[in-house]
């Protein structure tokens, strides 16, 4: 059964289909970006307001830009809006942004695009003048309020985190010290893999629609299309034509589905962030297929997908209204993504892996790229030749080699050798790097104020893979040249006129990881089965590139705030760090958010007391050098017994895992009827008889020790108990309670920004 997405249905859709996003924010200028079913001109404007941002006042900055023609009911754009007058905007204050449309020689306001005839009227802010509005972080630490998650999957487990995000910046809408000032993504914002098949019916024939045209991809020495791979189907073509590894030992489910084309990533994305290309209805299971089994996993992921739809509302208007700031991790392409140099061998030479790649690559640069970094986007730089080049491939209907060839160089893939067909690889030290063009776009970037910096690592298109090892050994997330580039770099410029309070380092993957993680991916390496549990993500597989890491930052910084995701749980860690034969002294703290929507079976697990119970994080140390970088780990035993051990290292850490505070009910379950679709409310009501025999979802129980293991939404914010005392940082992670009636509740991680002194002496 065809999802019916034709000419008639996008013309009865609103101008906007996706957005607007607020995205890169700085005192200077504004972007905000958008998808539009048409070509236009577009105009925003930032207003100051007054009464707590209940009136508009003055116009502050303004621009325009056209969109892009990425298809044929698929234009986008990112505009930026500065002032020509010298206008600065400032913290502690409310802003607005309003946006006008040129179609054709009708001029529209942002109400009217957002709407249509078939759609009801939508709400894109929290104030009668119906204008979204955002505050710029403020000047002093303690009234910082930054968000952050990672991993969201439309059918996963649980409810949904990010609309709680709208939830906390309806509660503060008029308090800029209060209501949140940043939203940071880590990764995972779209899944390539693991994809509903439901969700493939709906992005196959909606990105075909979008284009205009149908993708011909490479399988098999023949041309097929997307339609030609129906949802189901696709294991095969995935595993063993395009070589990706999420369908290996025996996880065909993960790659049924797998997103090949363009269009497939650009309607994954309208998807997950907008409401308004959504079917009202799903056909049954039964109507799509005969086998039983995808019968009831058709019907058990449509059940997901509606409550997930259900709340994209609040999303939309979410990110209308807070600066969004993302990074890639590597389910934005595929499973394993750039793993080891062995996944870059088996997909990369191989003509549908690369084309499969290309295609998630120039999605994300559209879909999230542009807005994080719009000056690499600017009149005649590298970023506006790809959008120029996508849209002569777009016009080309996929036969246009030459827009083909520049897409490829502007988004980093590797040349291919032409005698091998393999990616070109180059040396960078004792590693080999994947070759790119000097023109190819850059992913990692910074965000500052006046209190904090922020620097996003790209730790997947830079990975360093050891040249005298096997092609599965673990990377180094960071080669020497980004090292250099990307932390090193950064740490060491100045910033002229302010007082950066704090340093955030953005690391997708964990810096380090629960002990039986460890133990487990040191195991699946002995055995050589890395695809299975992405062995070699985690720092601290590699340790000579965690011990450089390590050091590069603590010669810059004393304090760093590591976020991060990716493992499905969340947790606050403590790294305190001392060099041998100095005084110097620093401190890491790791604050991990996962997922928005991927709970499972095991996170839930080690969401209660039985994790504690059987097996509890205990403290650990390392001694460690710096040249050449490296380090190991030593046993409590080993430390009493030999002290020595601490002479001859040139540092020594201690890492210890911060415990949870006790379960408080957030003020925001107010807004739960909002959160939570009637049906599955009503689902829900019919099992509160059996709550107080199922012990394990009692508040009791799910009162867990180290880790958040339910979707969750992460806010980090600062506590001084005055200007000369020490710092502490905390993570409130909000989770859906599993106790009947469901809650809104917040578990909080409290963790000094000092070293622990007791445990390093």
């Amino acid at each position: 059964m065809k999802y019916q997405v034709g000419d008639e249905f996008l013309q009865e859709l609103p101008l906007i289909l996706g957005g607007p996003i607020l995205k890169h924010t700085e005192p200077e200028s504004v972007t905000v970006w958008m998808a539009l079913k048409q070509s236009c001109q577009v105009e925003l404007k930032v207003y100051d307001t007054t009464n707590d941002g209940e009136t508009l006042g003055n116009c502050l900055l303004e621009g325009e830009r056209s969109t892009f023609a990425l298809g044929k009911y698929l234009h986008v754009v990112a505009i930026t809006a500065r002032s020509t007058i010298g206008h600065r905007l400032t913290g502690g204050h409310i802003y607005a942004y309003d946006l006008q449309f040129t179609v054709a020689d009708q001029t529209l306001q942002m109400q009217q695009a957002l709407c249509s005839n078939s759609s009801p009227p939508v709400s894109i802010s929290y104030f009668d003048h119906q204008k979204p509005t955002f505050a710029l972080p403020p000047n002093r630490l303690q009234d910082l309020q930054i968000v952050h998650a990672s991993c969201r999957k439309p059918h996963g487990h649980g409810f949904d985190a990010l609309p709680i995000l709208d939830s906390m910046i309806q509660a503060s809408a008029n308090q800029p010290q209060r209501r949140p000032h940043q939203l940071f993504l880590t990764g995972d914002q779209i899944y390539g893999d693991d994809v509903a098949d439901p969700s493939l019916w709906v992005s196959t024939t909606l990105g075909d629609a979008l284009l205009g045209w149908e993708e011909q991809l490479p399988v098999n020495g023949v041309y097929c299309t997307p339609q030609q791979l129906p949802p189901g189907e696709r294991a095969d073509v995935a595993t063993n034509q395009a070589g990706l590894t999420a369908g290996l030992h025996n996880n065909a489910e993960k790659v049924n589905s797998h997103l090949f084309s363009l269009g497939e990533y650009y309607a994954t994305y309208l998807l997950a962030w907008s409401p308004v290309c959504w079917p009202t209805t799903f056909p049954k299971g039964e109507q799509v297929t005969r086998d039983r089994h995808a019968i009831k996993g058709w019907n058990r992921a449509v059940k997901h997908l509606r409550q997930f739809i259900y709340t994209l509302w609040k999303v939309r208007r979410a990110l209308a209204n807070i600066p969004m700031h993302s990074i890639f991790d590597d389910h934005d392409v595929s499973d394993d993504w750039n793993l080891n140099q062995a996944w870059c061998l088996r997909v990369l030479g191989r003509p549908l892996g690369r084309r499969i790649v290309q295609n998630a690559l120039l999605a994300y640069t559209v879909f999230q790229g542009w807005g994080n970094t719009p000056g690499q986007f600017a009149e005649g730089k590298p970023g506006e030749k790809l959008l120029a080049a996508a849209q002569a491939w777009s016009a080309s209907q996929g036969t246009d080699v030459k827009a083909n060839e520049a897409i490829a160089r502007y988004v980093g893939m590797p040349a291919n050798d032409p005698h091998t067909d393999l990616p070109i690889l180059v040396r960078d030290g004792s590693v080999f790097i994947l070759d790119r063009h000097p023109e190819a776009l850059t992913w990692h970037y910074i965000v500052r104020s006046d209190c904090h910096e922020v620097i996003v690592l790209d730790t997947r298109t830079w990975r360093g893979y050891p040249a005298d090892q096997k092609p599965i050994a673990p990377p180094m997330l960071l080669c020497p040249k980004a090292f250099e580039q990307q932390l090193l770099l950064p740490l060491q410029e100045v910033v002229e006129q302010t007082q950066i309070k704090t340093t955030f380092v953005i690391a997708p993957t964990n810096v380090f990881g629960l002990q039986v993680i460890d133990w487990i991916h040191h195991w699946h390496l002995n055995q050589e089965k890395v695809f299975s549990t992405d062995v070699g993500d985690a720092w601290n597989i590699n340790v000579e590139a965690l011990a450089k890491f390590l050091t590069t930052l603590f010669e810059e910084r004393q304090q760093v705030v590591i976020l991060s995701g990716d493992i499905h749980y969340s947790s606050v860690a403590h790294l305190s760090y001392a060099r041998t034969h100095s005084k110097l002294q620093s401190v890491l703290v790791q604050l991990t958010a996962s997922a928005l929507k991927n709970e499972e079976m095991l996170t839930r697990l080690i969401h209660t007391r039985l994790k504690d119970w059987l097996l509890p994080e205990k403290i650990r140390h390392w001694i460690g050098w710096i040249n050449p970088p490296n380090m190991v780990e030593i046993s409590e035993k080993q430390l009493h017994h030999n002290r020595h051990l601490l002479n001859n290292p040139d540092w020594h850490c201690v890492l210890e895992w911060i415990p949870r505070n006790s379960v408080q009910t957030s003020t925001y379950t107010a807004d739960i009827l909002s959160l939570i679709a009637p049906w599955k409310r009503a689902e829900n009501a019919k099992w509160k008889w059996l709550q107080p025999l199922i012990f394990w979802k009692s508040r009791w129980f799910q009162e867990g020790r180290e880790v958040v293991g339910l979707n969750n939404l992460a806010l980090v914010h600062f506590e001084l108990a005055d200007e000369s005392s020490s710092c502490k940082v905390m993570q409130d992670l909000y989770w859906f309670s599993c106790w009947y009636p469901t809650q809104i509740v917040y578990s909080r991680f409290e963790s000094q920004l000092t070293p622990n002194q007791s445990l390093l002496r």
